[in-house]
């Protein structure tokens, strides 16, 4: 799509939400609840829509995770071989929408995030963990990191939101700790089907780029507050924007008219 197909108020708009998924996917995950539909509502295909969304949402993930390294609230030791799963099941999961029609991803996608807002509505405190680990870390590595890759790969939306449940109920980690976590994890994911999205040209490069830097913004303002407040307050605000994005996502399809 060329630069005249977007208007400067549009370009402004997406920029913006660059910088608040930023923020939002550092502190507790569900940026693509919000860039994902705005994307598609600016006018882009779905596969390009995915695609421009994990070119500008790896920058965001690849500074959250940096800023978690080098603060010491993580081990690069102890994540690469979990960020390695997570990539294998990224990758394949990208592999797999390359085959979906994209009359039936516009279907998916709403459909998708409504599930996922709900999720939020209806889960348990993200406050609550058990100390003790449910799942075993050889399970938790090549289980339930895959899955949510492939998830990823194929959607998108709330990823770094599951791989921070995930850490809890699965692993027994504390919030912070979990949220910290999923930031390189999220990387992982967003890179691997960033490769395969440029390789097959569904990308819209002025608006990816211009998104990176609201995202590099977004994701250092929200690693200096993740420890300094509580990420489970912002669920409300995830169900909030993710429902109004829905709501418009469906307006703007001419569902409403028909149901």
């Amino acid at each position: 799509m060329e630069l005249t197909s977007f208007s400067l108020e549009l370009l402004f708009i997406l920029f913006f939400i660059a910088v608040i998924a930023g923020q939002l996917d550092t502190l507790a995950g569900g940026g693509g609840l919000i860039t994902v539909p705005a994307l598609i509502l600016s006018g882009i295909p779905p596969l390009a829509a995915l695609g421009t969304n994990k070119l500008q949402g790896s920058i965001g993930t690849a500074t959250a995770t940096y800023m978690m390294i080098k603060s010491n609230k993580i081990s690069w030791d102890g994540i690469k071989s979990l960020m390695l799963s997570a990539f294998i099941g990224a990758a394949l999961g990208t592999g797999a929408v390359q085959f979906i029609n994209t009359d039936i991803l516009s279907f998916v996608i709403p459909l998708v995030l409504l599930f996922i807002a709900v999720y939020f509505l209806i889960s348990p405190s993200l406050t609550q963990h058990n100390d003790e680990p449910k799942v075993s870390s050889r399970k938790y590595k090549y289980g339930v990191i895959p899955f949510i890759g492939y998830y990823d790969g194929m959607f998108g939306p709330g990823t770094g939101s599951f791989f921070t449940l995930s850490g809890i109920t699965c692993r027994g980690h504390d919030l912070l700790t979990s949220t910290a976590i999923a930031k390189p994890l999220n990387f992982s994911t967003n890179v691997a089907p960033l490769i395969v999205f440029l390789l097959a040209g569904h990308v819209v490069w002025i608006v990816g780029v211009l998104m990176m830097i609201g995202q590099v913004i977004g994701a250092w303002l929200g690693s200096h507050c993740l420890f300094k407040i509580h990420p489970g307050y912002l669920r409300g605000l995830v169900v909030f924007m993710s429902g109004g994005m829905l709501v418009k996502y469906v307006h703007s399809m001419g569902w409403i008219g028909f149901l």
